[in-house]
């Protein structure tokens, strides 16, 4: 249980950093010129965030539970 919670913490800081740098990334190299601050967080919410959530989550809990 204990490797599953330390895992679940990985993910939570993993979404939060990729949200984020998705974010700021995503605001400084699009070219769409409508509503760019609304892309960039809906993409870093709901795509970027989650998709590091959980390949960190994954490889977080196989690394502790190998060691």
């Amino acid at each position: 249980m204990k490797i599953f919670f330390l895992s679940l913490l990985i993910a939570v800081a993993a979404y939060v950093v990729a949200a984020v740098g998705g974010y700021f990334l995503i605001h400084k190299l699009s070219s769409n010129t409508h509503d760019k601050s609304m892309e960039a967080t809906m993409t870093a919410a709901f795509v970027l965030g989650p998709l590091a959530a959980i390949i960190a989550f994954i490889a977080a809990y196989f690394y502790l539970r190998s060691h």
